[in-house]
């Protein structure tokens, strides 16, 4: 296709990434760890509020540390968001953990805490709650802070997307026993790949960095009294990651414009709804997403078809997870019977193109191309 290529999202370099790399080549800083390592957890503790981080090689290793730090075993219940991507509740799997789905709510798309408290009641005993904010948007995090505070349950709070984004004025990913982050290619900032694991509990934050870098013990030859993992960051991707970082507020607000011009272009069309945003919160709108009211005779797929056309990049919400192959036997739990939140916000929904890159004449042709399947 001779037309240019219009991404979902995709990474924004700047100057000062390079700089940082040239400086771990130079200094031959290019293996596991070095001084970017620390100084990277040291500028996102700074940014969050957070006290301490450890940086990782992906979000999914930041919430399998949690996971195992949250003490889960082989058996144990874990309540995860069902509308997510798998990487929010694979982690639990591994330490063959059983996950249990909750439904979304409509106002933010994210964890209901209705059908958590109904989940609850079903199974008093769970060893974890992984809640996540979708596409960037805070879930409603106190209450499900204040639940999980109420039975004694950890709370793993999956801020993968939502780097930026704040509830009450507190950054995302500050709230839970364990906050995680990603640096996906695709997120708000990347290091190509990577994660960090932050919390409160200086003492969990040092076991995570001790299992991640394959739990060896302090001894004159290589011990090990339990199994660990190789996932820590490189110096390398340490040094994108603070470059990258020197430029988050910048990237949030051209996001935030995204979906204003998004949300503004489609107004006069009462078939589409965009992405709801929690009210008392700050979303870093890592994607803009819209849905097709219900008895339109326009389809999503018939949407993202007609963008294809053009090359230009689209993506399904998520399918939630009560619904995909592998987690058929795991139980889903819903605030009121019949169709689930989740399941249909996933069936009327899409992705829109939001790279921050995209030019005016970008935005102007995805918005008329959307507009025309509407006869607009």
């Amino acid at each position: 296709m001779d037309r240019k290529r219009i991404f979902l999202s995709s990474p924004t370099m700047h100057g000062e990434e390079q700089e940082y790399v040239k400086n771990a080549f130079d200094t031959n800083w290019v293996a596991p760890l070095g001084p970017h390592v620390n100084a990277f957890e040291k500028e996102m503790q700074e940014y969050t509020g957070i006290a301490h981080g450890a940086a990782l090689s992906a979000g999914t290793a930041a919430l399998h540390l949690a996971v195992i730090l949250s003490g889960v075993k082989q058996g144990d219940i874990v309540f995860a968001s069902s509308l997510t991507f798998s990487a929010s509740v694979n982690p639990a799997c591994y330490e063959k953990a059983v996950p249990v789905f909750i439904d979304s709510e409509y106002e933010t798309w994210n964890m209901d805490p209705e059908a958590l408290e109904r989940a609850f009641e079903k199974y008093p005993h769970p060893a974890a709650v992984i809640a996540v904010h979708l596409y960037g948007t805070p879930a409603k995090i106190d209450r499900i802070r204040e639940i999980c505070r109420a039975h004694q349950v950890p709370l793993i709070e999956d801020a993968a997307e939502a780097l930026g984004s704040t509830f009450q004025g507190k950054k995302a990913g500050s709230f839970g026993d364990f906050g995680v982050f990603s640096y996906n290619g695709n997120k708000i900032i990347t290091t190509s790949g990577g994660g960090m694991l932050m919390g409160e509990d200086e003492a969990a934050i040092a076991r995570a960095r001790f299992l991640a870098t394959q739990a060896r013990d302090p001894a004159p030859w290589y011990q090990h009294s339990c199994i660990g993992y190789n996932y820590r960051m490189s110096n390398v991707l340490a040094g994108i990651g603070r470059g990258q970082l020197l430029h988050l507020e910048e990237h949030k607000a051209r996001k935030n414009a995204i979906y204003r011009q998004y949300r503004e272009a489609f107004s006069d069309i009462p078939e589409i709804c965009m992405n709801p945003l929690n009210p008392e919160g700050d979303a870093n709108n890592w994607l803009s997403c819209m849905t097709v009211e219900p008895g339109s005779r326009v389809t999503p797929a018939q949407i993202m078809d007609a963008l294809a056309e053009y090359n230009i990049e689209t993506r399904p919400i998520w399918k939630p997870m009560h619904l995909q192959p592998v987690f058929a036997d795991c139980d889903f739990v819903r605030t009121k019977e019949g169709r689930s939140v989740s399941e249909d916000i996933f069936n009327r929904g899409l992705c829109l193109p939001s790279d921050i890159k995209n030019t005016p004449e970008d935005m102007e042709l995805i918005i008329s191309i959307v507009r025309r399947q509407f006869g607009r």
